[in-house]
This record gives structure tokens, sequence and C-alpha cells, in this order.
């Protein structure tokens, strides 16, 4: 049995069964890829794909108990390699970094700027997505780290920790009426920000499950002209006049954001958490816990520490 025999099993698993597509990821040939299934399936004893001729369609109830326990050695294996590199290469590395667009342009800066400088000989790998996307990356071994405000804390294979809370913002041209009416002192109702056309983040994104809510509750139907991933883009079709924009208020700018009015929300819609997340049973080196910290200041190694060593039922509690 060897790892290269183990990651064959893993990838077929992660790409469909593809056995093409796995040997292109493994960077070897499909030949390759089946001689080291069958290899370790010889060894073992027991068939851990359902076959129908050469391809594989899926894996036996052999197959599915085995697969964790490959998951877990495979996990272990990149653990030693991130032991020996914390003892032979200290100070040195890359850390890998997911987040979700808000997070990669609004959050993140201050703290990759200021690991930078503590770290100098650690290249960072900042990676986009949405927080599936971010919670599948880390739990795949391609990050180290995510961030996202949705969805982590549903992963048992991760550890989300809590980080920071905020809210959202309504931004309008200049001289909208909003704006006006703000202006004489009203209060923004979900009412009155129905009567117009909405410009707001995709759903999945960004505390958008805490936008439809609100207005849901109250029997309000609202319409979403148009829908992005990230802040700046709908600041940029806001001020084209297409509708009133619900965005993070941490992507409020006054400086940068003069073409815009910025209105508070935060009584409309919940407030929102962002969390960091890692993947339970991996190995941190040091430098990924003053990363963790120098983020989200109240998490010591201590702190994180423990929460990598609770349950995952303790864990989503958090």
């Amino acid at each position: 049995m060897n790892l290269q025999q183990l990651r064959s099993v893993r990838e077929a698993v992660r790409q469909g069964f593809n056995l093409t597509v796995v040997a292109e990821v493994l960077h070897t040939s499909q030949p390759g890829v089946s001689r080291q299934i069958r290899e370790l399936e010889e060894e073992i004893g027991i068939e851990l794909f359902v076959r129908v001729g050469k391809r594989l369609t899926g894996l036996t109830p052999p197959g599915e108990m085995v697969l964790p326990m490959i998951e877990r050695l495979l996990q272990e294996a990149q653990n030693i390699r991130g032991a020996g590199q914390e003892f032979a290469a200290q100070g040195k590395g890359t850390l890998t970094i997911a987040a979700t667009h808000s997070q990669a342009r609004y959050a993140l800066p201050a703290a990759v700027r200021d690991f930078s400088e503590r770290y100098p000989e650690v290249a960072l790998r900042l990676k986009q997505g949405s927080p599936q996307q971010v919670a599948e990356l880390l739990i795949e071994g391609e990050a180290d780290i995510g961030v996202a405000t949705e969805a982590l804390a549903s992963y048992p294979e991760l550890v989300a920790l809590p980080c920071y809370s905020w809210t959202h913002a309504v931004i309008v041209p200049p001289g909208h009426p909003l704006a006006q009416e703000a202006a004489q002192g009203a209060l923004l109702t979900l009412e009155r920000l129905a009567a117009f056309p909405i410009v707001t983040y995709e759903p999945g994104y960004t505390g958008r499950s805490h936008i439809d809510e609100a207005f849901e509750r109250r029997g309000l139907k609202f319409d979403v002209v148009l829908s992005a991933m990230d802040a700046d883009v709908i600041k940029t079709y806001v001020e084209l006049g297409m509708g009133v924009g619900i965005i993070a208020a941490i992507a409020c700018d006054e400086e940068r954001d003069q073409r815009l009015t910025v209105l508070d929300a935060r009584h409309l819609f919940a407030t929102n958490m962002t969390r960091l997340a890692v993947r339970r049973g991996s190995f941190l080196r040091g430098f990924v816990f003053d990363f963790i910290h120098c983020f989200a200041p109240p998490l010591n190694r201590e702190q994180v520490e423990r929460a990598m060593a609770a349950e995952p039922s303790a864990q989503a509690e958090l």
C-alpha cells in the first residue's frame, strides 16, 4: 500500500469516477491510475469500486466504508509533511487563504499586510469563490484557511470559528428619494425599500439569506433586477441608476464612494457573522495560527486548538 494508490482512489471519487480527469489531476496516465486502484484492491482483498466493463460507476459497500479511512491516512501524511516543514523551515512556506469576494476585498487586506511584514518569506495565495467553494477548497486540502459569512459552520469536516459580526447598508445615488427622506429624518423601512428595484448579492453570498428572510417575514415582494458576488459591482450599477443597492456595511468607504449615499440598514436585516475555518484534523503550522490571530485578535492558538479538538456537534454551537 502506498500514498499514490490512496490518492488514486480518493481522486476517483472526487472526479466523479472519471479516470481521465483523475489522471490529469495526478499528473499520470489513465492506465497508471487504473493499475494503482487494482493493486490496492488486490492487496486489501476487496473491490472498492462498482464497475461496468472497464468504467468505474460508484463505490461498493466496502468502498464506502474504506474511503473515510483513506481520507484520514492522506490527511495524516499531509500533517507529517507540515510538521517537517515547521521544524526544518521555520518562518518559510506558503499560506493559502480561500475567501469570498467581499472578505478578500474588505476584511482581509489589513491582516494580509501585517502578516506579510512579519513573515516576509511566507508566500501568500488568495483564492476567491462562493462560501460553498471556500468550504470545498478547505475539505480537499487546497487551502489552509477559509473566510466567509455563510455555510462554513454547516460542514462537520471543518472547524468554523466566529470572527466578527456586521450589518448591511443601503446605497443610493445622491438625490435619490430615499436619500432625501433620510436627510429629512425619516427612518428607512422595508416597505419603502421594496418600492424600488434592488441590486444586491447573489443567493448564498454575503448575508443574502438575511435580506430575503427580512422581506419574507413582512410578506413583502421585492424586485432584484441585478445580483452580483462583489460589492464593487453592485456599487457600479447603483451609480448607473439601475436600482437601490444592499451591501455589507464593511464595503462602504466614504472616500471612495463619494458618488453614493449610504443609509443605515442595521435595523432592517439580521446581523451577520464572518467565520474563519480550517479543516478538522489538519496540522497547522505556527504562522497559520499567527495569521488567524492577526485577522481575528480574540482567537489565540489555545482557543483554535481547543476548538479543533472539540466534537463537531459542539463546534456547531460556536
